[in-house]
């Protein structure tokens, strides 16, 4: 396959996933479709052959075009939307998709975030929001890794402090995941109920009661029985900058598992498998523990 055609697909195949990582940046649609658009024409003039991780390369090229904007933003003392309000959604063929976005992020989390200096947004929504590693952020805003790590963590306590507090207990919620992805790869069906809580409940939309998912199921015991000894292809993720889980092959969303919490426990499992809603998920796979 000619090269360029090559990067073009792979580029097209990241577009939703960069421009979600843009649009929490910068609160901006118009300016996320800009800082995407940047990043094609960086990756059309660069080498990229030895280039492993073309996803990982490509977000922090994201990330140093948005934080490059909210920096010229800040010196021009301009904002993409008043200071208590995110863009509105305009009216056209994408308004639906857009509205979803907008919703995905949410209101309160665009607000929090535009209060932030550069650096701390970067280092927040970078890390706690598509987990990449602080080592790969400190390139971005010329810091070292520790100083990347209490940008991030100065960041978080004033997100934790907003209302509703969006990152709150993330780190604990991270290590529930990945317990309960271990516990249902390795048939840990005490370990499945210990996670989960006594009245979680498990839902599957239509496509995936297709494929053989019950359309509901309530309790602890039954829920950990739909999951021991299986889900050997999913991943732990951030879905929509939330914890879950996923199962993608050959860099196709097959199914995607939103989570919910309460008390240290998961209390809902939603499966999504309709081909529409996968296509419209941003996701970034964490890295395991």
């Amino acid at each position: 396959m000619n090269e360029k055609k090559f990067l073009a697909e792979r580029f097209e195949a990241d577009r939703s996933h960069l421009r979600a990582v843009a649009y929490r940046m910068l609160g901006s649609r118009s300016e996320a479709d800009d800082a995407v658009q940047e990043a094609w024409l960086r990756l059309s003039r660069a080498d990229t052959m030895e280039v492993s991780n073309l996803t990982g390369w490509l977000t922090t090229v994201v990330g140093r075009v948005c934080l490059d904007m909210l920096r010229s933003r800040r010196s021009r003392r301009e904002a993409p939307w008043g200071p208590d309000v995110p863009e509105p959604v305009a009216p056209g063929e994408n308004a639906e998709q857009e509205a979803a976005m907008a919703d995905q992020v949410g209101a309160a989390m665009l607000v929090v975030l535009e209060r932030l200096a550069p650096a701390e947004r970067l280092a927040f929504v970078l890390h706690d929001m598509f987990a990449v590693p602080f080592d790969d952020i400190a390139p971005i805003v010329g810091r070292s890794t520790e100083a990347v790590r209490q940008l991030a963590s100065r960041a978080r306590r004033r997100v934790e402090g907003s209302e509703p507090p969006v990152a709150a207990d993330r780190t604990h919620q991270r290590k529930i995941v990945h317990a309960f992805l271990a516990a249902a790869k390795g048939g840990d069906f005490e370990g499945l109920l210990a996670i989960l809580d006594p009245d979680v409940i498990f839902r599957s939309d239509a496509a995936g009661v297709q494929l053989g998912a019950l359309a509901e199921v309530r309790g602890a015991a039954a829920v950990a029985g739909i999951f021991k000894g299986r889900a050997q292809g999913a991943k732990a993720a951030m879905v929509n900058g939330e914890l879950g889980l996923v199962v993608a092959f050959h860099g196709v969303l097959r199914v995607v598992l939103r989570l919910t919490f309460d008390n240290g426990r998961i209390n809902a499992i939603n499966a999504v498998a309709d081909p529409e809603r996968l296509r419209e998920t941003d996701y970034a796979i964490l890295a395991s523990e």
